[in-house]
């Protein structure tokens, strides 16, 4: 829109509400000032404004005489049982703004059921005519499954323009999605026909400006779920005129829904649109099917000031739609059981794609958003197929990822050796650093043994004291070796056993060679080196949490943690450290209130024993402060991370 006609806007919407020609002149005096060629552009629109007093051949009813009765008789309200030219009143449906909605019954040249919009009494003014003619333009030029047809139009004996549309008989879009417990997969292949609906929309020159829920409703075709968007009511034309009559939206005067508007359509003049208001809010309702709930609380806007709901639109960003999921489930929502998904497998659904996709959508810059619904509706298609989206940073491991996904079987069996070399690589080294750490540790004993023995000397007390204090460190040291020494054996054992044939055969991945580990370890094989088995399975345990594994973890983290309870002690490092991670992944599994109660358990021995500063302490409270923050419970998580930081 041209700054020439938002100059214009405003001065003419306040002239219209002069009441008398002397008073609008004065105005006009005073606003326009030397500028003779703006009054005249106001003026003409004034003329222009005054003489769309006709709707279909039709005059609108004088707003001043509307509780007389016209000259048939007729009263000039409507109502079930009412004969409107060959349609039949049945009930009332539906409400909007300015118009109501009935079912009828047409009864020539067919019977069938049909809705029938016609303006309220009271709400006949020239410009709610215009938009309502506005509307009956907009659907005449659409043919689309997913949009209602527009049937029939006239005018009622009062002078009150209807129109006639398909019957949709269906609920909103995220109402039907939450009764009927759709995945999110589902939600988005109904989304995608909506996308093209409003692209055909926008092919056909028409932006519709109130997408959301309630003008999106889904009824069932044979069974098969199909969305129709319907209330056109104040659509605005982007390439040619959709009536003659004036159309201006009042000045500082909201057209849409707040929840789905637009930053660009909640600016004051709201004419400078384009098809891309709609774009945002169909991520907005995409959010909102994603979630269960709009990026901005609707109670919030709607309790709002003018000018803050502005500042809430066009300024603030809303979490994204895994964050919100996230904040949702730790306060209890129904939103995960509505899309049949545990709290942690739908976040990690939402996050990354469809995170990219909506915000791309809600960008509050229209020019860093799709250019089209079918751009938006296309994205969407490539997530569900697993390849790149445009909404996506576009790198080299994104790509690959995807790429991997699409051809999971092929990728499968060439990496197979690779998987297997590397989980043996990574154990390996473990055990061997492990063993060094165990001979460093050996060789300052001896050290420490011998700088004993001399102090010993000095101070007259008994060499043999001595002698038995570092024999008993240096056997400590060697122990520690050894068990060392006996995980890397175990590991390299296991996987010079494994057959390479018989993996593949099995479609075998590194999960294979630690499950190998587990059967080896099930049946007794190292049953009679106790603490080798506890730091074996301590080791598995990690792999398998690495692999989000997260219940198998769990399993050999109990066990570890009773075996070294029962042979070193409650209080002992290698205890605390397993009793930790077995915290760790019961957060993990979405059990905060069990991981919390273990976490602190341990946390406050760790503190008792190791000191607040030990590396093992630090990690133990870092972990207490996530499972309380995924629990809501902000503060003490804050207070718990500010101490650990």
């Amino acid at each position: 829109m041209s700054a020439e006609r938002k100059d214009v806007e405003p001065i003419f919407n306040a002239a219209l509400e002069k009441g008398t020609t002397a008073e609008r002149a004065a105005f006009l005096e005073g606003a326009c000032g030397d500028d003779a060629d703006l009054r005249a552009r106001v003026e003409a629109l004034l003329k222009a404004h005054a003489e769309a007093d006709q709707f279909l051949e039709a005059p609108a009813v004088d707003a001043n005489a509307t509780a007389e009765l016209p000259a048939s008789g007729r009263p000039l309200t409507e109502g079930p049982g009412t004969i409107i030219d060959r349609y039949k009143l049945l009930q009332l449906i539906g409400e909007g703004g300015f118009g109501l909605v009935y079912m009828a019954e047409q009864q020539e040249p067919v019977r069938r059921k049909v809705a029938l919009k016609i303006i309220k009494l009271g709400m006949d003014t020239k410009q709610v005519i215009a938009r309502f003619e506005a509307e009956r333009q907009a659907l005449a030029l659409m043919e689309h499954p997913n949009i209602a047809k527009v049937l029939d139009a006239g005018a009622t004996e009062t002078g009150r323009p209807y129109f006639v549309m398909e019957l949709v008989k269906g609920i909103p879009i995220t109402e039907y999605c939450d009764r009927n417990k759709l995945s999110t997969h589902e939600r988005l292949e109904l989304f995608t026909q909506v996308c093209h609906a409003i692209q055909h929309a926008h092919q056909k020159g028409i932006i519709h400006r109130d997408i959301k829920p309630n003008n999106v409703l889904v009824t069932l075709h044979d069974s098969v779920p199909v969305p129709k968007v319907i209330d056109f009511g104040i659509a605005k034309a982007t390439s040619q005129r959709l009536t003659e009559k004036t159309l201006f939206t009042g000045f500082r005067q909201f057209i849409g829904t707040p929840e789905y508007m637009s930053p660009d359509q909640a600016e004051i003049s709201g004419l400078d649109v384009d098809t891309r208001t709609d774009i945002y809010s169909l991520g907005v309702m995409l959010y909102e099917l994603l979630t269960g709930t709009t990026p901005f609380d609707a109670t919030t806007l709607r309790n709002a000031s003018y000018e803050e709901i502005q500042r809430i639109i066009r300024e603030v960003e809303p979490p994204k739609p895994s964050t919100r999921v996230a904040t949702l489930a730790a306060e209890g929502t129904d939103t995960t059981r509505h899309r049949r998904a545990e709290p942690i497998a739908l976040h990690k659904l939402i996050r990354g794609d469809l995170d990219w996709i909506v915000m791309k959508a809600m960008e509050k810059d229209r020019t860093r958003r799709y250019d089209t619904a079918a751009d938006l509706a296309n994205d969407i298609r490539r997530h569900l197929h697993n390849e790149p989206v445009l909404a996506g940073p576009p790198s080299t491991v994104y790509k690959l990822s995807k790429f991997i996904r699409r051809h999971r079987v092929g990728v499968l069996a060439g990496s197979v050796a690779v998987a297997a070399l590397l989980v043996g690589l990574s154990l390996a080294t473990v055990g061997l650093i492990q063993a060094n750490s165990a001979r460093t540790a050996l060789e300052a004993e001896r050290d420490a043994a011998e700088v004993a023995r001399l102090a010993a000397v000095e101070a007259r007390q008994s060499e043999e004291e001595h002698r038995r204090f570092a024999e008993d460190n240096a056997k400590t040291a060697q122990q520690e070796a050894t068990k060392s020494t006996a995980v890397a054996q175990f590991m390299h054992e296991l996987l010079a056993s494994v057959d390479p044939g018989r993996a593949l055969g099995r479609g075998v991945t590194v999960r294979y060679v630690l499950d190998e580990a587990v059967q080896e370890l099930n049946q007794g094989s190292l049953a009679e080196q106790p603490e080798v088995e506890a730091a074996v399975r301590m080791t598995i345990g990690e792999t398998y949490r690495a692999l989000g594994l997260y219940g198998a973890a769990e399993e050999h983290f109990q066990v570890a943690e009773t075996t070294f309870r029962g042979m070193l002690g409650d209080e002992d490092p290698e205890t605390l450290r397993a009793g930790s991670l077995r915290g760790a992944v019961i957060r993990l599994q979405g059990r905060y209130a069990e991981a919390e109660s273990i976490l602190r358990r341990t946390l406050a021995t760790q503190r008792s024993v190791q000191g607040d500063d030990h590396p093992d302490t630090l990690t133990t409270a870092d972990r207490l402060g996530v499972a309380l923050w995924r629990q809501g419970r902000y503060r003490d998580a804050e207070r718990i991370h500010r101490r650990t930081l």
